[in-house]
């Protein structure tokens, strides 16, 4: 049952915070900056107070450098299994074998949705690794959460791991909707994370095009009011937009759906 004083649940399919890491975003080395507050007691607070009640995510230095991947890895899963509103992506990384490994044994806990990759910052050519990370997921019957480096390339090798699914991130346009029309097996998603939701259609035309069961909500730890209004006020039925907000969510991933049974 939705709470009748606020908008309709929501889970944050997409989200970073900081840990106290070298590579954190600010404020960390200004600590009376709290405009760009991105650490994990604020992110929980202004989004249960919009009715988001779960939030996945990595921190932000385990997908700014490549240095401390495995250590992120295990912040955020000690930070996940301690607090029921947070969940993880395990970030895997061509350029430290050990984060395969750990991932692989992460996935095997509740709060671990699935995997992430950002080659741009971790500095690989994805091109290069493509059908290796492809086939990690696939092996595991995985999520992969993916930076959108060269989707048009990239998102059709998904066609070769039906094991899988692919999240091409942060909805922007005609590459983001194309790579999902045209995947032959119906397993390429997007996110609406990131700050290119703020253009007039791109959340209406997609649902046009693509269908509102192949988005997930995200906030890519943007303005989460900003995010929330984007979809609450779309011009799409409401049907959509809980599609959005949680339902593509709770279909695709069990463990959340397990997670939130009582709010079912």
């Amino acid at each position: 049952m939705f709470n009748a004083t606020m908008p309709p649940w929501a889970i944050d399919m997409h989200c970073h915070c900081n840990s106290n890491s070298k590579y954190d975003t600010k404020p960390q080395f200004d600590p009376k900056n709290t405009v760009s507050n991105v650490f994990p007691a604020f992110l929980e607070k202004e989004r249960r107070r919009m009715n988001v009640l779960g939030c996945a995510l990595t921190t932000y230095s385990a997908v700014l450098s490549s240095e401390e991947v495995y250590e992120q890895n295990e912040y955020m899963y000690a930070l996940s299994k301690e607090n029921p509103f947070f969940f993880q992506w395990a970030v895997i990384d061509p350029c430290d074998e050990r984060t395969f490994e750990q991932a692989k044994q992460m996935l095997k806990s509740d709060k671990t949705l699935g995997l992430k990759i950002h080659s741009y910052f971790h500095n690989y050519e994805i091109m290069n690794e493509v059908r290796r990370l492809f086939a990690f997921a696939n092996d595991l019957g995985a999520a992969l959460l993916m930076h959108p480096d060269h989707p048009r390339e990239v998102c059709p090798i998904a066609d070769e791991f039906p094991d899988m699914k692919l999240i091409n991130a942060h909805l922007s346009g005609l590459d983001h909707i194309h790579v999902i029309q045209n995947a032959k097996h119906g397993n390429v998603f997007t996110d609406t994370s990131g700050s290119l939701s703020y253009q007039n259609n791109v959340i209406e035309y997609a649902v046009e095009r693509i269908g509102s069961e192949k988005i997930f909500f995200g906030t890519d730890s943007y303005s989460c009011a900003f995010q929330r209004g984007r979809i609450d006020y779309a011009d799409v039925s409401d049907q959509d937009k809980e599609n959005i907000l949680r339902e593509n969510a709770l279909r695709e991933f069990p463990k959340l759906k397990k997670a939130f049974s009582d709010k079912l």
